[in-house]
């Protein structure tokens, strides 16, 4: 597992300052920025793009297609430059990057944005999405509460969101055992710094533990933390099954994350580069979630191949109690999301129950 020192960290820092500074120096952040060299004509136009994983994960696999594709669309006209979590900073800095054109391009969770954005602290809520793959498939395509009011609010805080996608359902590992709500009593359960995930975990009796994400295999090892979420490729990479006793398919939600681009550089693009951007996304909309199926379903095998750990099911009946028990979390995303937020979840939930029953 990597580990980062005072050394690291300094150099990454001093990384993510030569970006600004190169950024600042050229004129493209803020409302301030400037046309990418060669935008308006036929010259390379070089962009950054960041995600927040390390190489060979589904983010960093969506990332290099997002490049061959966007490279053989523009016949050679773009040329991308990615950079995994740790080169520029870390998922946090990543997006303040992407808000001040120090980047172009960012894959960014809302895991990361929920303090920036809290409406988007929806894609938080337990049991809100179908099992169905497919149908949240369809429901991340062509959700208007998402694609247009919830983009909006975005946009507002100078993040332009092309689309939204998964890397899967989100299971539980434990040090102990986690099938009821009861389980998670007292329970020092990691989650990342979201208001909105700490809410629901709270909903059911934890004790949410905020951890970076690097620093969570130590955490369970040195039993500072009992518990965390992830999808299944993220808890294979990172070895938490090695230090946990059990692996619970809960399936309680989707980890859901976004292709995302600086608006100043966008709109200094012409039309037909736009265009070439846009048809790029949309090519990569249903990779993406054969991206997830593959690796999620290939690393949930290795780890019953590499360690004892206990797999749990949840049953239809325990997914029930823990549904009824989530719906206390309801209440704090409306707290922190507002009118606004509460809006755009009822119109989400009546979408997802249209398509649903379709």
């Amino acid at each position: 597992m990597k580990k980062y020192t005072a050394k690291s960290t300094l150099l990454t820092l001093f990384s993510a300052l030569m970006v600004f500074t190169t950024a600042c120096s050229s004129g493209s952040t803020g409302s301030t920025a400037k046309p990418a060299e060669g935008a308006g004509g036929n010259e390379t136009i070089t962009v950054r793009m960041v995600h927040e994983e390390i190489p060979g994960s589904v983010q960093d696999q969506y990332a290099q297609k997002f490049k061959e594709v966007l490279e053989q669309k523009s016949n050679g006209k773009f040329k991308v430059e990615i950079y995994p979590v740790g080169q520029l900073g870390d998922a946090t800095q990543q997006a303040e990057l992407l808000q001040n054109g120090g980047v172009e391009f960012a894959i960014t969770s809302p895991g990361t944005t929920g303090t920036l954005v809290p409406e988007n602290q929806l894609f938080s809520l337990h049991f809100l999405f179908s099992e169905d793959m497919e149908l949240n498939k369809k429901i991340l395509n062509e959700s208007k509460a998402l694609n247009e009011e919830l983009n909006k609010i975005y946009e507002e805080k100078n993040i332009k969101v092309l689309s939204y996608w998964t890397e899967g359902f989100m299971d539980w590992t434990s040090s102990k055992p986690v099938d009821t709500p009861e389980g998670f009593k007292g329970l020092k359960m990691r989650t990342m710094a979201s208001p909105m995930i700490v809410a629901a975990y709270e909903a059911y009796g934890a004790n949410p533990t905020p951890v970076p994400y690097m620093e969570v295999y130590s955490g369970l090892q040195l039993n500072m933390i009992e518990g965390q979420e992830n999808p299944m490729f993220a808890i294979e990479e990172m070895k938490f099954y090695e230090v946990q006793k059990y692996l619970t398919l809960s399936h309680h939600c989707l980890y859901v994350t976004s292709t995302a681009v600086n608006p100043q550089f966008f709109d200094s693009l012409s039309p037909e580069d736009q265009q070439v951007v846009l048809d790029t996304v949309d090519a990569l909309k249903d990779h993406s979630f054969d991206i997830q199926e593959k690796l999620n379903n290939e690393r949930l095998e290795k780890i019953k191949a590499a360690s004892d750990i206990q797999i749990v099911t949840l049953t239809d009946e325990q997914r029930a109690a823990f549904k009824e028990a989530s719906q206390a979390a309801r209440a704090k995303y409306v707290s922190l999301a507002g009118d606004r937020g509460d809006a755009i979840l009822k119109q989400l939930e009546e979408e997802i129950a249209a398509i649903i029953k379709k």
